[in-house]
């Protein structure tokens, strides 16, 4: 049997993580639950106090077809590089230079959004297309594929 699947991401700022994700995924924030405009309002209205109101974030896929991506507030920060990551797939159906141009100018435009470049990886052909290796703002470790 087929499962949903929720990608769960640690972090200090669930706000501001939900924000850059969103940006980089193409994604939305999640919508308040049905009879509230804003989160602020249905938080206020089930009574969670201010200091709490950052402490969790979800976007959507749009379309409804990716996964929902949650972000959590934790007490501690990232000590150790990902054993898991994200590969966002920004150049799909691109080869050589016209796929690592497409990489650079998305790398580009997540680094104007928090994001942080660590490595391009060259081509090497035939089995290695490619690839720039990212960390969103809090540090976790992504790559542009």
């Amino acid at each position: 049997m087929a499962r949903n699947v929720q990608i769960t991401f640690d972090c200090a700022d669930p706000a501001a993580m939900a924000a850059f994700w969103a940006e980089a995924l193409g994604y939305r924030l999640q919508d308040p639950p049905g009879g509230f405009a804003s989160w602020d309002e249905a938080l206020e209205a089930m009574g969670v106090p201010q200091e709490n109101r950052n402490d969790a974030s979800a976007v959507v896929d749009p379309g409804g077809s990716g996964p929902r991506v949650f972000f959590q507030r934790v007490p501690e920060g990232k000590q150790v590089k990902n054993r898991v990551h994200l590969d966002v797939r920004a150049a799909p159906g691109l080869d050589g230079d016209e796929r690592m141009a497409a990489l650079e100018a998305e790398a580009d435009r997540l680094v104007s959004h928090g994001a942080t470049r660590l490595q391009r990886h060259d081509p090497k052909p035939p089995l290695d297309a490619g690839h720039i290796v990212m960390a969103d703002p809090e540090g976790n470790e992504f790559c542009l594929d």
